[in-house]
């Protein structure tokens, strides 16, 4: 049913209540591929700092991402789950939704944060955006199931 499964992650922890969803939909349903997405998302007023600081501050910040979604793979290469890790850069919904269009991803699994009225609205919610806008099915984790 499912050929490829997209998971944004953010590096939290509660980002990460969606790995179990994600371990059973893809050993269930024989998925042949799930990919791990961070997005490293805009830096604004780095011109103060100069331009090799912003370079070198990407370039820390990629290693470190990359090392991440490395430990979050091998979680899940190890129960038989083929997985690719991919960084991107940009705002993280526009980010999710070009990734899974241009890629042929069938299914978007996101935690949502939780976030609800004023502060919901003021800082808007990826996992809703993805939601309104995804031309695929998405399945959210509530953070409650987490706990």
């Amino acid at each position: 049913m499912y050929n490829k499964i997209l998971v944004p992650l953010d590096g939290s922890q509660l980002s990460e209540c969606s790995l179990e969803h994600v371990k059973a939909i893809a050993t269930g349903c024989n998925v042949p591929e799930v990919i791990l997405v961070r997005i490293i998302e805009p830096v604004h007023g780095y011109a103060v700092l100069g331009e090799d600081w912003y370079k070198e501050a990407e370039k820390k910040a990629k290693a470190t991402i990359s090392n991440y979604l490395a430990g979050v793979a091998d979680e899940l290469t190890k129960s038989g789950i083929k997985v690719t890790t991919v960084i991107l850069q940009g705002e993280p919904a526009e980010e999710i939704l070009g990734y899974a269009e241009k890629n042929d991803v069938d299914l978007i699994i996101h935690t949502t944060h939780g976030f609800s009225g004023i502060v919901r609205w003021a800082i808007g919610s990826v996992a809703d955006r993805v939601i309104r806008h995804a031309k695929v099915p998405v399945l959210t984790v509530a953070p409650s199931s987490c706990r």
